[in-house]
């Protein structure tokens, strides 16, 4: 008798059992790791070859199991990352959705792209995954993987769908578009910045945080997870601004596509030393772009005038020799009045308050008074042009009026000397000389931004912060001596203790 056939059977249903199980290990390891999801899913771009996709699987996956740890013992819920382009980010937040979904299906998610174009790839690449229909019979799709994850019937519009069983899972959409009536459990913005036009123009930067703040942290649910993909262009970006006021809350990943003390790259498959050498040679690329793309460096670090800044424990109780302050007032509708209060202390200068406004004299006038009383200033210096005397004698009016207070010297002068001159001349005693509460960046954003993004050459489109600055350095230099300013020095109970 043969049992050829029996034998063949028998070594093909086991070899089929053997090849069942390895599909059920991967399926398996797939469900409890992003990374083996992705490697699982998309083979060909998703190699242990490529540890920096790794990494960012690992860091995605650990963010929601809460395993990310800030400095002081805190959960993280804020992930930033910062790649260059073409190496796998956006995909890997793409995947990312899906297997949060298959994780956790009740979970809601929120993406924003760069335009509406975008936020529909993004979209339909996370919609397509969990739809996707079996030809292939050892291929392995998403509902191998999750079987119970579907799209609801009937609500599968490209930018906004549900699963089964829920109201709400997914919205994709872009800066400035619909993000109304729903919230979301995880927050995601993939590269908000197109070019370097955009990310030196201050209108589209400036449009897109007061977006961020205004909208979208308005739809994040309580503890919800944030997470921003971009390169880094721009200090006043939105990387850049958050950083400086929340950097402690966010966790960051920051890869440079070459690390220049080894010569190492980050992927030798998704770009090459020789190739980096091509893309950057001088005149293909300019080098403040290559080091924005490959480096992380934003574009307008380099040109900073003021490279730091003394700070001081604004707790700390401190008793002045004199209290000064100079003010700018606005010249033209899209400038900013900057009124500077410090107190004098051993030839230095700590920065006491700072009023920095776009509003109007109907309320610039009062408030300024108002905080000259309240701070006990004893000589404030006001910029007579453009009608900075009439701010100047409305104020020493209001003083008066107000607050029964003629103790404040208030003095006026035209100032006929070179702004930008002037900034740049007294630049090295502001950063030496001029002290600001350590937390100044969340006490005046607006200021901080201006101080922190004010370029040494070139075009720049607010200068009233480092002009007021600069004020405060020439009164400390004595400059205004001509003008009878009132130096006697008064009595520690008059001036209050801040």
């Amino acid at each position: 008798m043969n049992d050829l056939p029996m034998v063949l059977n028998r070594d093909r249903a086991l070899k089929e059992e053997l090849l069942a199980r390895r599909i059920g290990k991967k399926i398996s390891e797939a469900r409890a790791s992003f990374w083996e999801y992705e490697k699982l899913k998309f083979p060909g771009f998703f190699k242990e070859s490529r540890p920096h996709l790794k990494l960012l699987a690992l860091k995605l996956q650990d963010l929601v199991d809460g395993k990310i740890k800030l400095n002081d013992g805190r959960t993280c819920k804020k992930l930033m990352l910062n790649l260059p382009p073409r190496f796998g980010k956006s995909f890997t937040l793409t995947n990312f959705c899906t297997w949060v979904f298959g994780e956790r299906p009740e979970t809601k998610i929120a993406t924003v792209s760069y335009n509406e174009i975008m936020s529909g790839e993004f979209s339909r690449h996370v919609r397509d995954t969990i739809d996707e229909e079996k030809i292939e019979l050892h291929r392995i799709i998403y509902s191998d993987i999750f079987p119970n994850v579907k799209i609801k019937a009937g609500d599968s519009a490209k930018q906004k769908w549900s699963l089964e069983g829920t109201h709400f899972s997914y919205l994709g959409t872009s800066f400035g578009g619909t993000f109304t009536g729903m919230g979301c459990d995880i927050g995601v913005i993939d590269d908000p910045i197109k070019n370097v036009e955009e990310a030196l123009n201050d209108l589209v930067l400036e449009k897109q945080w007061d977006w961020y703040r205004n909208t979208y942290l308005q739809r994040l649910e309580e503890g919800a997870i944030q997470i921003i993909n971009m390169t880094r262009w721009s200090t006043k970006d939105l990387c850049g601004k958050i950083l400086e006021l929340e950097g402690d809350d966010w966790h960051i990943v920051k890869l440079k596509a070459l690390d220049e003390e080894t010569g190492e790259m980050l992927c030798p498959d998704l770009l090459s030393f020789e190739t980096y050498l091509d893309k950057t040679k001088p005149g293909k690329m300019a080098p403040e772009i290559v080091r924005a793309n490959f480096h992380q460096e934003p574009v307008d670090i380099k040109g900073k005038l003021y490279k730091e800044f003394k700070t001081y424990d604004p707790t700390a109780r401190m008793s002045f020799d004199e209290i000064i302050a100079y003010g700018d007032t606005a010249d033209e509708g899209n400038c900013y009045l900057c009124n500077i209060i410090a107190g004098v202390k051993a030839g230095e200068a700590y920065v006491l308050d700072v009023y920095y406004t776009q509003e109007g004299m109907e309320i610039t006038e009062p408030e300024t008074a108002r905080r000259l009383h309240n701070f006990k200033v004893n000589t404030a210096i006001i910029e007579s042009n453009n009608g900075g005397r009439g701010f100047a004698r409305n104020v020493e009016r209001l003083l008066w009026q107000t607050y029964k207070n003629g103790n404040v010297n208030v003095q006026w002068f035209h100032q006929g000397d070179n702004k930008e001159a002037r900034i740049l001349s007294n630049s090295t005693y502001v950063m030496n000389h001029i002290y600001f509460p350590a937390d100044w960046a969340t006490r005046w954003p607006d200021y901080y931004f201006a101080m922190n993004s004010y370029q040494r050459t070139g075009k720049n489109k607010y200068t009233d912060g480092p002009d007021a600055t600069t004020g405060i350095s020439e009164i400390m230099n004595r400059k205004f001596s001509g003008l009878h300013v009132n130096k006697k020095i008064v009595s520690k109970n008059q001036l209050g203790v801040f």
